[in-house]
């Protein structure tokens, strides 16, 4: 599979650059970023952090807004970071152009509903291409975490939990963790999965939670004054399931925090120090 670079810049004694490739998943281009710590070889390969973002975000908001590189390089980890969901001509939005649905909200699953099922296979771009490309074209192992924000965070727990043979760990700020019982999941899982609701709990963090048999330490942070916490996040819900399994899961409500990579920026070198205990771990 051929990669065109779009972009690239020294960090860190490391380097950032953007690809883009055709995807044969999502049946169109797609445009990725990944972070390459200074000690990256493919003598010396390195683990990967794969890092998926929210709503109308793409590859660049984490890249240019977290400040993660300066942890990521002392840690000797690459970060991945795809876009939120297809895109490009012919690719199907939401008629009435909204932020929460369509172009730039993907939701990290595979679409089964016309016209979305033609493109919208974010969970198996994922969990199969997008780390087949990585592995086969960048100086990295096999060994990854996965992480994300909102729904990203979204898709970070349920990929996670879906596929605790795939990754080390898993984290997530400000995840909508059941998105079955909120607004954001109820309008993307309506039109991408149909009417059955059945279908939906595939990719609901607190039902596979509730469901799951193997364990991956999780860590997640919510901020308090998240104006979306109590109609889209449901925290809650996550808290009281954790709560009755004896299971590697932190949830830390922080004060004062909001939604935004203010947040992020706040405490994303202590999830990457998680994540690294876990992906250089035995």
């Amino acid at each position: 599979m051929s990669l065109a670079l779009h972009s690239q810049a020294k960090v860190f004694d490391g380097w950032h650059k953007q690809y883009t490739h055709s995807s044969a998943v999502l049946n169109c281009d797609m445009r990725f970023a990944i972070f390459l710590p200074q000690e990256a070889s493919f003598e010396n390969p390195v683990p990967v952090l794969y890092w998926l973002s929210g709503l109308t975000c793409t590859d660049e908001n984490f890249m240019q807004k977290a400040g993660a590189f300066q942890k990521a390089a002392e840690l000797g980890i690459a970060i991945v970071a795809p876009d939120t969901s297809p895109r490009g001509e012919g690719v199907p939005d939401d008629p009435e152009q909204a932020y929460d649905f369509g172009l730039g909200a993907g939701f990290y699953l595979d679409a089964t509903q016309a016209p979305w099922d033609q493109h919208y296979h974010m969970y198996s771009y994922v969990t199969k291409e997008l780390p087949k490309l990585i592995e086969e074209h960048f100086p990295v192992t096999s060994v990854k975490s996965i992480s994300g924000h909102s729904m990203g965070g979204h898709g970070a727990l349920a990929i996670g939990l879906k596929n605790p043979q795939q990754y080390r760990s898993i984290s997530a700020f400000s995840p909508i963790v059941h998105p079955t019982i909120c607004p954001w999941g109820n309008k993307a899982f309506s039109h991408y999965l149909g009417d059955d609701k059945n279908t939906w709990l595939a990719y609901d963090s607190c039902e596979l939670l509730r469901n799951s048999e193997q364990s991956l330490p999780i860590l997640v942070d919510q901020g308090e004054a998240d104006n979306f916490l109590s109609e889209q996040l449901k925290t809650e819900y996550f808290v009281a399931i954790a709560d009755k399994m004896d299971r590697d899961i932190t949830v830390r409500m922080q004060p004062g925090y909001d939604h935004s990579y203010f947040f992020i920026q706040t405490f994303i070198d202590e999830h990457l120090e998680f994540h690294a205990q876990h992906l250089k771990g035995a």
